[in-house]
């Protein structure tokens, strides 16, 4: 064992340690009874299950170490989620420490059956496919994970004929491949016509629809899920909006229920009919609960939405 593997060994045992022994303390106290009157859901091809169409991503926000106030902070931000009718988180080993918060998290909070853990597997975190997903479920704290994803399409071949295989053992439910920045479209439309997959991850947003010229309706086609990734694009799409001091148009609230811009640049994404759900990432919890409020109907019509993509260029 190096010692960069022995290092992460160690800080994820005292994570663990530190979760079961808050576990003890709070979790009596905490019922994670969700707030999910009008949460919009989509059904999962080929199950009558269905996922809330805001899922939470963990990318930079969920890589903080063993530091036990952020330890804490992002407990929180989880436990908004789950509060307000959360089910799909996604990580990646690619993620840094992520893995492991989350495992610190839902020892502490208790694990909800609406959790639908996402996970990857990656060429470059070592080992195969088995023992990566082996050794990210004791991350989490999990004993299966809901999805296990290629991360960018790293030897996605072999990949994901051994995940194939693991979901024919029943120990992983479902299968797909992700890619970001609207990398290798060519390539992902290549895998998604020819292998049998559950879901694909992309980035799409209301600035970058590149997916809707073929991938998404190829989706849709296959009956493969989408998640959407990069839904403010990093946050700049936050952040052009506040250097403009752009302001909500009225209409937005009268055809979308838009109050705020993450209801706004969310819904979008998600009453296009061929996404399953987006997984913005946050550290604050009322940004959480900006997220997922923005899964509520109303959700605009086509009409609406090219509205909304023409106000956005527009700015």
């Amino acid at each position: 064992m190096n010692h960069r593997i022995k290092h992460r060994l160690t800080r994820r045992e005292n994570l663990k340690l530190m979760g079961a022994t808050l576990a003890a303390m709070m979790l009596p106290s905490m019922p994670l009874l969700a707030n999910t009157d009008g949460m919009h859901r989509k059904t999962l091809a080929g199950s009558d299950k269905k996922l809330p169409v805001i899922g939470m991503g963990t990318w930079r926000t969920f890589n903080v170490g063993s530091d036990e106030t952020l330890l804490d902070a992002r407990t929180e931000v989880v436990k908004a989620f789950f509060e307000h009718g959360g089910g799909l988180i996604d990580s990646s080993p690619m993620y840094g420490s992520a893995p492991d918060v989350m495992g610190y998290a839902l020892q502490k909070l208790g694990t909800p059956e609406r959790l639908f853990a996402a996970e990857k597997v990656w060429s470059p975190a070592g080992g195969s496919a088995r023992e990566q997903v082996a050794e990210l479920k004791d991350r989490w704290t999990l004993d299966h994970f809901d999805l296990v994803q290629v991360h960018n399409l790293t030897d996605w071949r072999d990949h994901l004929a051994a995940l194939q295989e693991m979901k024919a053992e029943g120990t992983v439910r479902h299968v797909g491949i992700t890619t970001s920045h609207g990398r290798r479209h060519d390539e992902v439309e290549q895998i998604m016509s020819s292998e049998d997959i559950d879901f694909v991850q992309l980035t799409y947003n209301i600035t970058h629809r590149e997916a809707e010229n073929r991938l998404l309706p190829l989706a849709e086609e296959r009956g493969i899920g989408v998640i959407a990734n990069r839904p403010y694009d990093g946050g700049s799409l936050i952040k052009h909006l506040k250097q403009r001091n752009a302001e909500l148009p009225e209409w937005a609230n009268e055809e979308c229920g838009c109050t705020t811009w993450a209801d706004f640049l969310l819904k979008f994404i998600v009453s296009h009919p061929a996404i399953t759900c987006a997984i913005p990432a946050t550290t604050q919890v009322e940004h959480m609960r900006e997220n997922m409020r923005a899964g509520h109907s109303p959700m605009p019509s086509a009409d609406a939405r090219q509205r909304m993509a023409d106000y956005i260029e527009s700015l």
